[in-house]
């Protein structure tokens, strides 16, 4: 079976192209490098981007893969949530392309479809499992007995683990991205250089806050010179990475505990971060700690074509679905 998978949540336009469960054809991503201007993603730039950019993509992927438009049985698009106008971009390309083909189209959760990532991989991953899935948009703990069932029992009180490290990248001029290029600046760094507070590490829940920890940077930074701060930029973002990676490790570990799962799995962009893969494993007590490669990590189709197939038999006819901004996982 031929799956097509269309990413359209924020402003990559990627689409993939999936031979039964695991051969991976084409995974084809185009990024909008001119958000980096603004230090953040333009909704309305976004979904004019994708509107350029969806049917170049679509047919670059099935090159790629050496098919035509014939071969593909089934189309999995994202729905929700995301940036409204490049949601709808995508749903309606999709919509297109299903309505033309007469192909069977399923709409794709996309934290789902980053937990899902995992499969592409990882094919015998052993469930239930506890899922770390931290991004830009989301910072969520997902206990997952077995597929199609998520259980949330951790998530952010404010900003997302991803949005405190732009936020901080931009505060520090290190462009967007800002994950990357702090992880990057870190590596020269003393990570105990600078005490930064492990926000809502000594409660009893597992919810994650983070806004204060980006305060507490920028006051760090108001109260020093610029040459100060140049100096002492390794050390300011080693410091930082550490606070946030040692309480998404530890809320983590003691999900995990408390669950008693076999499995961690790691999902999201900032599931790319060495650092956080290292503190969870060394806190994961012998259990099996698995993530996807980084291009699997970070918003892409591939994920929404395997997270289609495991769906398959939820199929709706084209206009069968509606975008969501925001729906909550489960």
């Amino acid at each position: 079976m031929i799956t097509v998978g269309i990413e359209t949540s924020c402003d990559d336009t990627s689409i993939a192209i999936l031979d039964g469960e695991e051969r991976l054809r084409a995974n084809v991503v185009s990024s909008q490098v001119e958000h980096e201007a603004f230090g953040g993603v333009v909704p309305e730039l976004a979904s004019r981007a994708h509107v350029t950019n969806v049917l170049p993509v679509f047919r670059h992927a099935l090159a790629m893969a050496g098919l035509g438009p014939e071969s593909i049985d089934l189309i999995g698009v994202t729905h929700a949530p995301g940036l409204i106008g490049s949601l709808l971009v995508g749903g309606a390309f999709a919509q297109g392309v299903a309505l033309a083909l007469e192909r069977p189209l399923v709409p794709v959760h996309h934290l789902e479809a980053h937990v899902v990532a995992n499969l592409l991989d990882h094919p015998d991953l052993e469930l239930p499992a506890v899922a770390l899935i931290v991004s830009g948009g989301h910072t969520l703990l997902v206990h997952i007995p077995a597929w199609k069932r998520y259980v949330v029992v951790g998530r952010t009180r404010d900003d997302a683990a991803g949005e405190a490290f732009d936020k901080v990248a931009k505060l520090l001029g290190l462009g967007f991205p800002g994950g990357p290029e702090v992880e990057r600046r870190a590596r020269g760094g003393d990570p105990r250089a600078i005490p930064f507070p492990r926000p809502m590490l000594d409660r009893g829940d597992l919810d994650f806050s983070f806004s204060g920890l980006k305060t507490a940077v920028l006051q760090w930074v108001e109260g020093h010179d610029s040459r100060t701060v140049e100096r002492h930029l390794p050390d300011l973002c080693a410091s930082f990475q550490a606070a946030v990676v040692e309480v998404l490790a530890e809320k983590t570990a003691r999900a995990a505990g408390r669950l008693e799962v076999p499995t961690v799995l790691l999902a999201g962009g900032v599931a790319c971060n060495d650092v956080l893969r290292a503190e969870v494993l060394g806190r994961a007590s012998g259990r099996r700690v698995l993530w996807p490669r980084p291009s699997l990590c970070t918003d892409n189709g591939a994920m929404i074509a395997r997270t289609a197939v495991l769906h398959q038999e939820e199929a709706v006819s084209p206009g069968g679905f509606d975008v969501r901004a925001s729906l909550a996982l489960g």
